[in-house]
Parts: structure tokens; C-alpha cells; sequence
């Protein structure tokens, strides 16, 4: 059987470049030994060299934010039956503890992975996807509410690139196709937690200490890793309504950052969630709305903390308002039910309700976006402002697109607040400026 042909150009190989060499010599033998012939095989990637300073002193924290240089490979080999994926960082980090411990959970070490899995079609009305991936829903812009897959705060606030916000779950994606709508199915056999501030690299809030913290009080929270009991399942019916697009959510599984306290510690307590989402154009733009239900499902006590049931709701408008200038903007509300018996079991827990969140958050977000010089230059900005906690977060980005290879990053995180203990206030000695350079293969 000749397996050459379905490689193209492997006689000629001897003149490609070695990765390329060795990823057609391991995709003939992974032929020869299966008999299942490849299509074709890709593969693109980076490297990613970036940099960046806090603009203030932070007495927790390094004088550096980012101090980094990373490879990431991206390969898709297609067969006739589905796809390969697979996606990882090679890093380098200046600022890391120890850069050769690799923790595939929290993306620490020398090697993080993004992508494992297999795509494939088991029946013509089903998509079936197995391994490590980014899964992501919902309608909001950076604001999240039935999307409760992984996310990964840290590099989200130190400066990396806005795709290192989602962190990758190893799940069983399943969609389903009836005539009614469409069904997806996810299924994690443990948690994926997100990848939380936990004071290694970003100061933070510490309620037992009623104060802000950072190295000198590192959260190690309990991972919820026993396999098959502590899963999380999450499920979405979606289908076209008029010019829109609506959708129900089901979540089951845990708090995704470890927002309870007991004798050991921080952890990640019990939940449930549910919700709904709509979006569609309105005017000469596009708008969009989604609810979302919390339920939390232990119960605080004198010796346990547990966070109250929560109702969260978004609403936002986006549309071109100039030539090459967009705008978006939305209204975030954070509801907490029963807010009396939470302000006595904090009080109980921590000494004092001084510092206890209030019943109502509000939160409204703007983003600019600005396209010159052919686009090849990019300015955006996105703020959060809370009117509720009087605190806000500022993203400037400035991209430059040299060529088709190059492309230059520089952007900001600032952080102001009147208080310590607020969601933004927290932050404030994390503000922080960043130059990054790219180069695409």
C-alpha cells in the first residue's frame, strides 16, 4: 500500500524544514501502523516575547508583571473520519518559582497545554469532541454568566493576550442536531477550576486577614480532582428566533474560583446554575441580553462560609458608530439573595461586616475600538466601572500589524478604587503597563 501519496511532497521532503520533517515521518508511521489515511496536516504557531512593569509599588508582589517569552505550536491533522487537534506553549518565565514543575491544572511550568482532542461525527446529527479544549458561550463581552468554563485570571490582569483568558478543560463535547434547535453537551470528569488570583503573581483581597495580600499569604485551595465525583456538567439548547438567536443553560458542579472558607482553608463549594440568553440585531447594531441563577448548594454555618444564592443579569449594545470606530457598551447587575443572613454568617466568620459585599452590584462597561491605517493599526479600550462598589478597571491595547508575521502589543491594566475589598479596589497595586512582539509562522 503506498501511503506516500496521501503526504504531500514527503518525497521531497529532505528539503523541508526539520519540524516539518519530523511531523510527516510520524504521520506516515501513524498511517502504516493504522491503515487510516490523513488528509492533510497543518501546522501554525508563534513565538511571543513580552515584558511588563506595575506602574506603583505593591509591597506583596515583584516590581515586574511579565517577564516571558513563549512558542506555541498548533497542529490539525484532518482523516476522513474527523480531526486531531493539538496546542501547546513551550515558556519561558523570568518571574515563574520554578519554570521546570509542570502543572497542566494552572498552566504553570515550562509547558502549558491548550489543545488535545479529536473531532469526529459518530452520526449525521451528532459532533463529537474528546480531549483538552477551550469551550466557551454566552453573550457577553469579558462578562461571563452561563459561560462557567475555566478561566485564567491571572494572565488576564498581568497583560497577556486576551485569548490566555480562557484556560483549556478536558471534557467530552457533545453536539446534537434535532430539527427543534441545537444541543451541546459538556461533560468534565473532574473540575476545571479556573485558574484564580492566589497571590503568587497578583495582590488580592484576603477577608481572614481583612486585608490586602499577595506573597506573603499564597492560597493553596483543595483542587476538587476525584474523578467522576467531582465532575461538572454543563448543557445548552440554542435555536434561531426571528432575526435572534435564544438559548437556555444548565450548569452542575462547583464555584469555579474557591469563594468558600472553612478550618482548611479556602475551597470550592457546591453549585448549580441557570439561564438564558438572547441576542440579535436591533437598529443598526447588535444587542444582546442574558439572566443567569446561582444556586448554591451547601450551607454556611459557624465554622463554613459558603457563598448565597446569586442572580446575575447583562444587557449590551454594539454597533459601528464612525467609520472603523465601534462601540459596545453593557449593564452587569450581581444579586444577592437572603443578603441579611450573609452579612451574619460573614460577620461570624471574619469578625466584622464592614467589609461584606453589598446586596446590589452594578457594573457598566465600555469599549472603543479603532481601526487605522489600512487596520494594519488597531486602538481599543474597555472599561469597567462600578457605581455600586465606586471602583474601575482600564484595558488600553495598542496593536500594530508590521507584516503578515510581525505584530507589536502594547497595553495597560489600571485599577482604581475607593476601597480595599472591592472586586476592582483590590487590585489597585497590580496596575501595570506591557510591550509584547509577535511573530507568526
Amino acid at each position: 500500500m503506498d501511503f506516500k501519496k496521501y503526504i504531500p511532497n514527503i518525497s521531497s521532503c529532505s528539503l523541508c524544514p526539520s519540524a516539518e520533517r519530523v511531523v510527516q515521518i510520524s504521520l506516515m508511521s501513524l498511517l502504516a501502523a493504522s491503515a487510516t489515511y490523513a488528509l492533510d496536516t497543518e501546522l501554525h504557531g508563534f513565538v511571543d516575547g513580552r515584558g511588563g512593569y506595575r506602574t506603583q509599588n505593591d509591597p506583596y508582589e515583584d516590581e515586574r508583571s511579565l517577564s516571558e517569552l513563549r512558542l506555541q505550536l498548533d497542529s490539525k491533522t484532518y482523516f476522513d473520519w474527523g480531526e486531531f487537534s493539538a496546542r501547546g506553549d513551550f515558556v519561558y518565565d523570568d518571574l515563574a518559582d520554578d519554570i521546570e514543575k509542570v502543572d497542566l491544572e494552572n498552566g504553570d511550568g515550562f509547558f502549558d497545554l491548550r489543545e488535545l482532542n479529536l473531532l469526529f461525527t459518530p452520526v449525521d446529527w451528532s459532533d463529537v469532541k474528546i480531549g483538552r479544549q477551550i469551550l466557551t458561550w454566552g453573550t457577553g463581552d469579558l462578562i461571563f454568566i452561563n459561560d462557567l468554563f475555566p478561566k485564567d485570571w491571572n494572565s488576564f490582569l498581568l497583560g497577556r493576550d486576551e485569548e490566555y483568558l480562557k484556560a483549556p478543560s478536558d471534557a467530552l463535547f457533545a453536539s446534537f442536531f434535532p430539527s427543534i434547535g441545537t444541543i451541546d453537551v459538556a461533560y468534565s470528569p473532574r473540575m476545571d477550576a479556573d485558574r484564580y488570583v492566589d497571590g503568587r503573581r497578583v495582590s488580592y483581597w484576603n477577608p481572614m486577614q481583612q486585608s490586602i495580600a499577595g506573597q506573603n499569604a499564597v492560597i493553596d485551595a483543595e483542587r476538587r480532582d476525584e474523578w467522576f465525583k467531582d465532575y461538572e456538567m454543563s448543557a445548552r439548547f440554542y435555536r434561531p428566533v426571528l432575526s435572534w438567536e435564544g438559548a437556555l443553560y444548565f450548569y452542575n458542579g462547583f464555584w469555579k474560583s474557591p469563594v468558600g472558607g472553612n478550618a482548611n482553608g479556602a475551597y470550592f463549594p457546591r453549585m448549580n446554575a441557570y439561564g438564558a440568553s438572547a441576542k440579535g440585531s436591533a437598529g443598526k447594531g447588535l444587542a444582546n441580553v442574558e439572566i443567569g441563577y446561582y444556586d448554591s448548594r451547601e450551607e454556611s454555618g459557624p465554622t463554613q462560609f459558603v457563598p448565597n444564592d446569586e442572580f446575575r443579569f447583562l444587557t449590551g449594545y454594539e454597533r459601528e458608530v464612525a467609520k472603523n470606530l465601534t462601540a459596545g457598551v453593557q449593564y452587569y447587575l450581581e444579586w444577592m439573595m437572603d443578603h441579611d443572613g450573609y452579612e451574619q454568617e460573614y460577620n461570624a466568620m471574619y469578625g466584622t461586616t464592614a467589609t461584606a459585599r453589598d446586596e446590589f452590584r452594578h457594573l457598566l462597561t465600555l469599549r472603543l475600538t479603532k481601526m487605522l491605517m489600512n487596520q494594519n493599526l488597531t486602538l481599543s479600550l474597555f472599561t469597567f466601572y462600578s457605581p455600586s462598589d465606586n471602583d474601575a478597571y482600564f484595558r488600553p491595547i495598542i496593536t500594530y500589524k508590521i507584516s503578515d508575521h510581525w505584530k507589536v502589543t502594547a497595553n495597560g491594566n489600571f485599577f482604581v478604587g475607593e476601597s480595599d475589598y472591592t472586586f476592582f479596589g483590590q487590585f489597585k497595586y497590580n496596575s501595570n503597563v506591557n510591550l509584547g512582539v509577535r511573530y507568526s509562522f
